[in-house]
């Protein structure tokens, strides 16, 4: 177990945890950092912080360091760890680094929130969870969707029994990931696209969002049974571009989504980022809370029938937000002496688990996938809300 670090008020609660990243790209920098800056301006008292910014690339982290009051930067993550001690790290480096840098943190005894998936590869996965797990640390994958406020409203509708017996939940996220795209300026380095460094595309990159959110959603239910079917239809890069999967949760409820890289967004088009619940009592629809940002819309329909029925969520808040919260609560928890597994609810060998079967339905496709298609103009479009 880590020691406790200067500078946290144990008994903080929510709020208070200094924070370090590792990996500053664009999900760090527009997304998780926001996120700690409104979890800090809701916890004044004893506010959480970024203490500094960790990447190979200076000007990455430079960028990322001056948004927050404070804040430093360190070249690499031993340096980040020895000269500014944080009391937990958030990973945000390419999928083929996390088992490196999530094996580096919790070996000084630091908590550590890795990015999803897990890792670029199985034995990778297996052995970050086994490091975190000697060193007796507190680990969690961040999954941001379990903690936006719309999915938290649905899944505390379907613990009430509003939607009745649940039978089916059905998921589309999907973006516009062109070869080139960057948001750093960095043209033709997007690693998203690159095999070695993501380990897959659409299907690794978006699938364990709604997997982990399918368990969310349904108390625990997890996923079970999984197939899965990937294209390479739009984007002439070597890794998936979409994909489809079915399967069946330990409950008996039947699971569908559909994951892409090739879906653009204009106007009067349909959402990309849908969620659907249906029970015996009702369906619920989500549109447009998969992804980083807070917001969008959710409607109950009732099985008899009349007017969807909107579900009030506070769409203001990010999941990050909570995300920040909800782990700086369990690490000022360990650092009181609550046992790890104790502290934060979603253990690592639960995460691993969904993304061995994630793995094993993508073996399943086989390594021939379908040519891309020739490569043609590239319709307008917004930054890849669906990929990290």
């Amino acid at each position: 177990m880590g020691e406790s670090r200067p500078g946290r008020d144990d008994g903080a609660g929510r709020a208070g945890c200094a924070w370090g990243i590792a990996g500053c790209g664009w999900v760090a920098r527009d997304h998780f950092l926001p996120g700690l800056l409104q979890a800090a301006r809701r916890h004044p008292a004893a506010p959480p912080r970024l203490v500094a910014a960790a990447d190979p690339d200076p000007a990455a982290a430079a960028r990322l360091a001056r948004r927050a009051p404070g804040a430093s930067t360190a070249a690499d993550t031993g340096e980040l760890l020895a000269g500014h001690r944080p009391d937990a790290v958030y990973v945000a480096v390419p999928n083929h680094a996390h088992r490196r840098v999530v094996e580096e943190v919790a070996a000084a005894g630091t908590p550590v929130l890795c990015e999803k998936p897990l890792a670029a590869d199985l034995a990778d996965a297996e052995a970050l969870v086994a490091a975190c797990r000697r060193a007796g640390v507190l680990a969690g994958t961040a999954y941001d969707q379990r903690f936006h406020p719309a999915h938290r409203a649905a899944a505390d509708l379907v613990a009430a029994g509003e939607l009745g017996t649940v039978t089916a939940v059905r998921i589309v996220y999907g973006c516009w990931l062109p070869p080139a795209w960057s948001p750093d300026g960095r043209r033709y380095d997007n690693w998203r696209a690159d095999p070695a460094r993501a380990g897959g595309g659409a299907l690794l990159d978006l699938a364990p969002h709604g997997l982990d959110l399918v368990g969310v959603l349904l108390g625990g239910d997890d996923v079970e049974q999984l197939a899965a079917v990937t294209q390479r239809r739009v984007h002439p890069y070597p890794v998936d571009d979409g994909a489809a999967l079915a399967g069946l949760t330990r409950g008996g409820v039947l699971f569908g989504a559909h994951v892409a890289y090739n879906i653009p967004e204009a106007p009067g088009t349909p959402p990309r980022r849908r969620l659907e619940i249906t029970g015996t009592r009702g369906t619920l629809t989500a549109l447009d809370t998969l992804g980083q940002e807070p917001g969008g819309t959710v409607r109950l329909t009732g099985a008899r029938g009349g007017p969807p029925a909107p579900v009030r969520f506070d769409t203001s808040l990010s999941p990050f937000t909570r995300q920040i919260e909800e782990f700086s609560a369990a690490v000022a928890a360990t650092a009181a002496g609550v046992p790890p597994e104790l502290a934060w609810p979603w253990p690592l060998e639960r995460d691993l688990a969904l993304h061995r079967l994630l793995l094993t339905a993508l073996d399943r496709t086989g390594t021939a996938l379908p040519p891309p298609a020739p490569a043609g103009p590239e319709p307008p479009h917004t930054a890849p809300e669906g990929v990290r």
